[in-house]
């Protein structure tokens, strides 16, 4: 298991992901509109969570982390607002070897990450199952 560096979300954070996925949900970009929801301002878009939280734990140097190959689960768990600062905790849950679809392939497997996004307070925001694929180490 292992932690990482923490972020804190900003409104610009928010207006600049809703920009961007073209996302503009109420809940996160109307100040107005909240009264009678489950949010007492702006919250952050869980997808940009999610991203923000790659962010934090991806190495970007070249390396056996060959691709982002997706998500298996994932859930939203309590809401994150500017001002909010966020880390991860990442547990490997899972190695899976794939076979070679020919001779010029290289070998690889897929990771699975237990992905564990929590707040300052020490609360799960989000968690999620994340997918990288791997090269292996021991090519044959």
């Amino acid at each position: 298991q292992s932690a990482s560096y923490t972020r804190t979300v900003t409104e610009a954070d928010i207006v600049n992901f809703a920009n961007v996925s073209w996302d503009h949900f109420y809940a996160h970009v109307d100040h107005t509109s909240l009264e009678g929801t489950l949010f007492e301002k702006p919250v952050a878009h869980g997808y940009f969570i999610l991203s923000a939280a790659a962010g934090l734990f991806v190495d970007g140097r070249k390396g056996p982390v060959l691709l982002n190959y997706g998500l298996e689960e994932c859930r939203f768990i309590k809401p994150v607002y500017a001002g909010s600062t966020i880390g991860v905790k990442l547990t490997c849950k899972e190695k899976v070897a794939q076979e070679k679809r020919d001779e010029t392939d290289i070998a690889k497997g897929i990771v699975k990450w237990y992905v564990d996004v929590y707040d300052e307070t020490g609360e799960s925001v989000a968690i999620a199952t994340i997918l990288t694929m791997v090269k292996m180490k021991n090519q044959d």
